[in-house]
């Protein structure tokens, strides 16, 4: 391995980057963000190494999700709130199922650009570069908003420290109280049409906080009741932006990338010899990677070796994303690989990207039940393989869109049409996203008695 620096990934060939034509405007931009402070601290990303080293030795689960992409259009603090809870909700349905912490990650405050399969896109007969996300151009349909501008790094820096700062205010000054948590996740089984079901589970909650509150042990006694962690995440794409950022940390001397508390490198961009893995192999923060159907064993030992050559717990979440009906065949070669190398992991499930499809009314959506399908097979796998089931990685949101069809509230094709906000790929909506976890806390608590 050749000596690292933060910009020694321009050295290598680099994939899904923007083609900025003001080469001097990019420059300045980079100029100015790395005189800017950092977004998050690296003692920060060291105590979300230390719980990720847990979910690894299956003391824990990881709970990942949010948007798909973030939009500067849609940015507001009505919507950080509601992503932050059912983020709350779904982790309380799964802490009391497993009976383990939950380790709480989003896709926010940073997830700004995207990987696209072409550079071009056509519409009506245009063809136009690609939306890539609103850090480097602008979704509207025009050669003007297409033009990748630096300048809006700094925009989506700007909008990112505004988001941490609600986030942090949320998860500190008592919104993330467990019992007001429990509150909405009743308000939801009342409502939902799968109310019998998880009615078991939430008057167990209930009863359980009953006791805590009679044997003294509240939010007034106990901070750990009122308050939570909250750490964020982002795909590390646009690497001027992330090396912009990337920052000496004064107790140890090690780089961080501060941008975010968690990278990871996405299927399109995890070749060995390309940029996006220079640039993550040095620095500190925890890392992931997106593992595909077409991932060989023999190429994710080469990357993990690369990615976590100390071989640490806590380092490096894999993150699966194979597609409804192809995890048996696609993941237990990996899954034993690594375990017969003895490599220290955490697993996770993305059961999203690899379920993407056209629905009859056009509209890009993903089928519940195939989400759910594919969760169910990654459990069944490190069921078969002896291993733990790390988590979960979703694309969610708090609102009530309807961009994925079905679940118990039965979102139709023809419903598609009605609340479709996404601006890249469809996400889950607030119930979706807590069926869902009521579902995961099932197979998880069938997981553990059966283990």
């Amino acid at each position: 391995m050749t000596t690292w620096t933060p910009k020694s990934w321009r050295e290598k060939p680099a994939l899904q980057l923007p083609n900025y034509p003001d080469a001097d405007a990019l420059t300045a931009t980079e100029a100015q963000l790395a005189k800017l402070p950092p977004l998050v601290f690296a003692g920060e990303a060291r105590t979300l190494k230390a719980r990720l080293a847990n979910v690894a030795e299956g003391k824990a689960f990881l709970l990942q999700g949010g948007d798909c992409a973030e939009s500067f259009e849609e940015f507001g603090a009505n919507k950080i709130r509601d992503t932050f809870r059912v983020l709350l909700q779904m982790a309380v349905v799964m802490t009391f199922a497993g009976g383990l912490p939950v380790v709480k990650v989003g896709r926010v405050a940073g997830q700004f650009a995207k990987p696209r399969s072409s550079d071009m896109e056509t519409l009506d007969g245009q063809t136009l570069p690609s939306y890539r996300g609103d850090i480097i151009n602008s979704i509207e349909f025009t050669e003007e908003a297409r033009i990748p501008d630096p300048k809006r790094m700094l925009d989506a820096y700007h909008q990112a420290a505004a988001t941490l700062n609600l986030l942090r205010a949320f998860a500190r000054g008592g919104y993330a109280d467990l019992n007001k948590i429990h509150k909405w996740n009743l308000e939801f089984v009342k409502d939902s049409p799968l109310a019998e079901r998880f009615e078991s589970m939430a008057g167990s909650i209930d009863e359980t906080l009953k006791f805590m509150a009679a044997c003294g042990i509240t939010s007034e006694t106990v901070p750990a009741i009122r308050e939570t962690e909250f750490y964020t995440s982002h795909e590390a794409l646009l690497l001027p932006y992330e090396e912009a950022l990337t920052r000496t940390d004064s107790l140890t001397g090690d780089w961080y990338d501060t941008s975010g508390h968690l990278l990871w490198i996405g299927a399109r961009t995890h070749q060995a010899e390309n940029a996006q893995i220079e640039f993550v192999r040095g620095i500190h923060n925890p890392l992931g990677l997106k593992c595909s159907p077409q991932m060989a064993p023999d190429e994710l030992i080469s990357l993990i070796d690369i990615l976590n050559p100390e071989n640490e717990a806590g380092r490096l979440t894999l993150i699966a994303r194979m597609g409804a009906g192809n995890v048996e065949a696609n993941l237990t070669p990996l899954v034993r690989r690594v375990k017969e190398e003895g490599r220290k992991v955490v697993w996770s499930c993305d059961p999203m990207h690899g379920n993407v499809e056209k629905s009859f009314s056009g509209y890009k959506t993903r089928k519940f039940e195939n989400i759910l399908s594919e969760v169910k097979d990654f459990f069944a796998v490190h069921k078969t393989e002896g291993t733990w089931p790390g988590g979960v990685h979703f694309e969610l949101t708090g609102q009530d869109v309807t961009e994925c069809t079905g679940g118990a509230y039965q979102v139709s094709d023809e419903d598609l049409a009605n609340r479709y906000h996404t601006a890249c790929d469809p996400r889950l909506n607030a119930n979706q996203s807590l069926e869902l976890a009521f579902l995961v806390a099932d197979e998880l608590k069938a997981f553990q008695k059966s283990a």
